[in-house]
């Protein structure tokens, strides 16, 4: 008996309209353990290097993983990967909610998309069974419009639903796919490329539920958490989101502000996680948030997820759509030098409702205001809108025109690095992207391992590739059992981009990169401050699958073996170590406040890429993966693809 994944997985042809069940081993499970291990073994599989990432020949994997809808905190997320229509580069992204477990309930474990149907469909999947359906009428349809339509359709209102909005329909290039119209696999246009295929819509439903093979063990653990969750490190996230860190990251001088120009915002407090909760969170007025603002993921008890609701003034804002969290609350405030948390939220649910990724969408219109207030964009370029520092409405607004591509919005809709060099003028000095992607809300300058993971991460900066400094500088002492299981036994000093900081930086970014092949949620599973630990994460795994002689190192390998093919995927792109760069403002000194003058030096960057590369063993020279290290990876295959 198999226990936690099925062992099937669905191969959709959108072109011939076939479908094709895949039954894997479980030495396939064990190697890849799912998610994006799992995913990144179909893409390097099944397309051949150079696609357009807006065509057919791109293939768009939904991947779970052997824990996905098990009862248990922080399991039920999925990978969405492909081509990236942002970067050209590999694209990946996670997302929560309750869709992964129902796609799990409903008998698969992955679905493989290929082709491009004739006309807009939806896949509809219940109990096992599968078909595809006509969506030319929900084509056009925001996210809680076809949300509704397509469980109308069904009639049965407990389907859960992955769809595109707009954006994705229109090719915006950071177009996210969404479930509960709020939940969002955000990054790299993933929605795009369903999009650019036609497929509207994933409707999944039903009843087998995964088995685990030590029932005990996981409620144990489960009860765990739930007992000490008020005591453990995410407490605070808990009641107050993700948003709650923006006071720490003021006083720290890494809360990023007119578009990365500072790392202090004056008017911080107002769009701060305490502020929405005491005011905008569905029931704040009748004392009731708690049980009505905060929303969770299937099986998880830390319910993180914000409901804003908000009924009067000029940005009225519908719970449906869900609440900003602190990289959306960033790029649409202080990036922009915004307080206006009403303003921020409208924007939010302007993406939630059309499909766009927040972080992407609030740094490109960041990126538009950085060039218009120094004197390189008019109000001929902007269609009329005013972006001095500040102006909440042409922010919405301009959030709107990109979800629809209208005038200047179309220009933004292709990202701030496509837009710079369309426009010139020297805007190209003002982005903050990274292999075309983005930067978010947490900044090189001051935690400077992220200077080396945001300019190698195969898919662009992501802030959720690996742990972020303190914990193994100041916050080292608090953490040092769950690091111990690391391997380390000491901290560095602050700011350091030593060797030793270059060590920690490799093994926690396996760890997470495990993580998101298991699909857990890094806020509930980590090397510091979660919820769970290292080892509480391989005892999950073990109650779970019954692979009693899996080991931590072995879970790190997953990770290791997940890197090492993003990292080969680029490579057939034509990507290595000369596209592993910085934007250049971060040369430049930061201004203000506890980070006033803060920058990265360029020979100490550089030598720090050289560590990191020894670290992964792969060429210093051009950063690719060595035959070596992908044979002990099990990737001989791959590393034939790239010989």
């Amino acid at each position: 008996m198999i226990y936690g994944y099925n062992g099937k997985i669905l191969h959709v042809d959108l072109t011939t309209r076939k479908f094709q069940v895949e039954e894997p081993d479980e030495a396939f499970y064990r190697k890849y353990m799912g998610g994006s291990a799992l995913a990144m073994h179909y893409l390097l599989k099944d397309m051949p290097a150079g696609v357009d990432p807006l065509g057919p020949e791109n293939v768009l994997v939904l991947a779970l993983s052997v824990l996905t809808g098990t009862a248990v905190s922080g399991q039920s997320r999925m990978t969405a990967a492909a081509k990236s229509p942002l970067t050209g580069a590999i694209g990946d992204s996670q997302g929560g909610g309750f869709w992964p477990a129902e796609l799990k309930f409903a008998g698969f474990d992955a679905l493989v998309i290929k082709g491009k149907s004739e006309g807009p469909v939806y896949l509809s999947i219940n109990e096992g069974k599968y078909e595809l359906r006509d969506a030319s009428h929900l084509w056009g349809k925001i996210t809680g419009e076809a949300e509704t339509s397509i469980k109308e359709e069904l009639g049965d209102n407990k389907v859960e639903v992955l769809q595109i909005g707009p954006a994705g329909e229109k090719a915006v290039r950071f177009a996210g796919i969404f479930s509960m119209s709020n939940r969002a696999n955000g990054r790299t246009g993933m929605g795009a490329v369903m999009g650019s295929k036609n497929l509207k819509a994933i409707a999944v439903r039903g009843k087998k539920r995964p088995v685990a093979a030590d029932k005990a063990k996981l409620s144990e653990l489960a009860k765990w958490g739930a007992k000490n969750l008020e005591d453990s490190g995410i407490a605070g996230l808990a009641k107050y989101g993700t948003a709650e860190t923006t006071g720490a990251n003021q006083t720290s001088g890494t809360l990023p502000t007119y578009n990365y120009n500072s790392g202090v915002f004056e008017n911080w407090e107002a769009i701060d996680g305490t502020t929405m909760y005491d005011t905008i969170l569905r029931g704040a007025a009748e004392g009731k948030q708690d049980r009505q603002g905060r929303d969770t993921c299937y099986a998880c008890t830390v319910r993180c997820k914000r409901v804003v609701e908000i009924n009067d003034g000029p940005y009225k804002v519908d719970p449906h759509y869900g609440g900003p969290e602190y990289e959306t609350t960033s790029t649409f405030g202080n990036y922009c030098g915004i307080d206006d948390l009403a303003a921020i939220s409208k924007a939010n649910e302007i993406c939630n409702k059309y499909g766009m990724d927040t972080i992407s969408c609030g740094a490109t219109i960041s990126w538009a205001y950085e060039a218009f207030n120094e004197g390189k964009l008019t109000l001929d370029d902007t269609d009329g809108l005013d972006l001095t520092w500040g102006n909440a409405d042409s922010m919405v607004k301009l959030t709107e025109k990109i979800a629809r591509r209208e005038g200047f919005g179309d220009l933004l809709a292709e990202g701030s690095e496509r837009a710079a060099k369309k426009i010139g003028r020297g805007t190209e000095a003002y982005l903050i992207t990274f292999k075309g992607q983005e930067a978010p809300a947490h900044m090189p300058r001051v935690k400077r391992s992220l200077a080396v993971v945001y300019a190698t991460n195969a898919y662009g900066a992501d802030h959720q590739t690996h742990e972020h400094d303190p914990a193994f500088e100041d916050d080292f002492e608090f953490y040092a059992e769950r690091m111990a299981v690391l391997g380390f036994t000491e901290g560095t000093e602050a700011r350091a981009l030593n060797k030793e900081k270059i060590d920690f930086t490799v093994a926690t970014q396996q760890m997470y990169s495990a993580m998101d092949s298991l699909n857990l949620c890094q806020f509930v599973y980590g090397p510091a401050w979660q919820l769970y630990g290292p080892s509480d994460m391989v005892e999950v795994v073990r109650a779970v699958t019954g692979w009693e002689d899996v080991s931590f190192d072995e879970l790190q390998k997953v990770g290791e073996r997940r890197l090492n093919m993003m990292r080969a995927f680029n490579v057939r792109e034509g990507l290595d170590r000369k596209n592993d760069v910085l934007p250049e403002k971060l040369f430049k000194p930061l201004k203000g406040g506890a980070s006033d003058g803060w920058k990265i030096d360029r020979a100490e960057f550089e030598s720090a890429l050289d560590m990191y590369f020894e670290r992964c063993s792969w060429d210093v020279e051009t950063g690719i993966p060595t035959r070596s290290k992908l044979d002990e990876l099990g990737l001989g295959w791959v590393a034939d693809q790239l010989a």
